[in-house]
């Protein structure tokens, strides 16, 4: 039979496929996923390492200071050695921005991958499958399980389970509530019970969505709680590379017979594994883009894996953009409008950030002049503004610094001492008066600047220009 013919025929059951509906799982089943090696699962499992990060880096020192510490509080961040500061939050808006871009941006590329492989719902759950699997047993054996009645065995073993879940869920409480308090100061309160009520809420709450969203829902939460699943159609194009089941190649689909090689069927041979291995439940063969997809890439391992059984290529099931399946040339990234405005903005927002970090100034200086009156006509002739400083050391260390003026000819600041000791990571307002002769005014409204400059380094320093008012002349 001609390669023309054959493929005519493929192409007869395709209308068929696109009629059949989608099965998706509304909670009245528990999928029990086959565990399949293979390269993407390889792939999920090495991003186990970025959340086993996550869990123990609140508990990392570095010259005894947390790395990692929003400390609320005391209104400041610490990153790996950087203490930020509510003055500096600008650069957080960076921060959000890139991170949206890059999520936007990878979706653009790959769909869902943040999903089917980042994603702390899909980590987790995968954590909790594996300890079920290993506990349990198979999917038939676990589906067994579930159908039996309460007896001795069924109660040991979900007793375990639930016992390890409990274990991993505190933990994942514990870490979050240490990125907000000192950790070890909140383990010890922690076992004293004399922790702080926010941080009871916070464990529970972690607690009890851990166990139940990654140990029961699953990936309900994938289909009806997820805003991102909902979204994702309008960041995904036809140039996106998803996994794709290449239809002209599979179809028809027909069960394989031992030495005999029908022409007319297609290379799938109905086995079920890429459904089997699949974390939600969905079939790739019937749709590309489907709502329960995570784009994981388990189905193309367990097709992979098939097809090297019964000596036929793989990648019927690979990642491929719609019009390369269709046979049209995939566009290089940076010839894709959408991609190129993701990266620009990235970049940008990352550009942002590093010249923050960068610039934080160690003083930060602030001065409000005062509205009423504007300024005050002493009986000598001179004139009288009156301010308020804000200084915030933002120093590990108090600081000993002074305040001088430039601008106002022969000014003097009235009520301030010669030094000011500003402590750590505390804002001090001073109230000042600052004096000048109107005939050494060169208008109205002539602008002053504040400097502060620390006595021990003077290259520790800010300045702030405000104004200097006197009457009309």
């Amino acid at each position: 039979m001609s390669e023309q013919n054959k493929s005519n025929q493929r192409s007869e059951g395709l209308g068929e496929l696109y009629e059949e509906s989608h099965h998706v799982n509304v909670g009245g089943e528990t999928i029990h996923a086959k565990r399949m090696g293979g390269r993407f699962r390889q792939y999920k499992d090495l991003v186990w390492l970025f959340w086993i990060g996550y869990l123990v880096l609140p508990f990392l020192r570095v010259n005894g200071e947390q790395i990692v510490l929003f400390d609320i509080p005391a209104r400041q961040f610490h990153f790996f050695g950087a203490t930020i500061y509510p003055q500096d939050i600008w650069m957080l808006s960076f921060v959000l921005v890139l991170l949206a871009m890059m999520l936007f941006g990878i979706t653009a590329i790959a769909g869902r991958v943040f999903c089917g492989f980042f994603c702390f719902q899909t980590v987790w759950t995968d954590w909790f499958v594996w300890i079920e699997e290993k506990i349990e047993g198979t999917p038939r054996q676990r589906r067994k399980l579930d159908e039996s009645s309460w007896n001795s065995e069924k109660i040991t073993k979900r007793g375990t389970k639930y016992a390890i879940w409990s274990l991993i869920s505190l933990v994942t409480g514990i870490s979050f509530a240490a990125y907000f308090m000192d950790s070890y100061e909140l383990l010890k309160d922690l076992v004293t019970f004399d922790a702080h009520i926010a941080a009871w809420t916070t464990l529970i709450l972690f607690f009890l969505g851990t166990f139940i969203l990654a140990g029961f829902m699953r990936e309900q939460v994938c289909f009806w709680l997820c805003p991102y699943a909902r979204i994702q159609s309008v960041m995904v194009d036809r140039d996106s590379i998803i996994p794709s089941y290449d239809i002209a190649r599979g179809e028809p689909r027909g069960k394989l017979k031992k030495g005999v090689n029908d022409d007319r069927k297609g290379d799938c041979v109905d086995c079920n594994q890429c459904v089997v291995v699949c974390p939600t439940g969905v079939d790739i063969r019937e749709s590309a883009l489907q709502e329960g997809c995570i784009m994981c890439g388990l189905c193309v391992d367990a097709c992979d894996t098939v097809m090297e059984k019964i000596g036929k290529p793989k990648e019927l099931i690979r990642y491929a953009s719609d019009n390369e399946m269709q046979g049209q040339a995939q566009p290089a990234l940076l010839k894709r409008p959408r991609v190129i405005i993701y990266l620009a903005i990235s970049l940008a927002s990352i550009l942002a950030i590093i010249y923050g970090l960068a610039s934080i100034p160690a003083l930060e200086l602030h001065v409000v002049h005062e509205r009423q009156p504007l300024y005050v006509k002493m009986s000598d002739g001179s004139i009288q503004n009156t301010y308020t400083i804000k200084i915030l050391n933002k120093l590990p260390e108090a600081l000993d610094v002074k305040v001088t003026i430039e601008g106002v000819a022969g000014a003097d600041i009235i009520d301030l001492p010669d030094v000011l000791t500003l402590d750590t990571a505390k804002v001090v307002p001073y109230t000042i008066r600052i004096k000048a002769q109107q005939a050494g005014m060169a208008g109205d409204n002539v602008p002053v600047i504040f400097k502060v400059e620390a006595l021990n380094d003077p290259s520790i320093n800010e300045e702030y220009e405000s104004f200097f008012i006197g009457p009309s002349r």
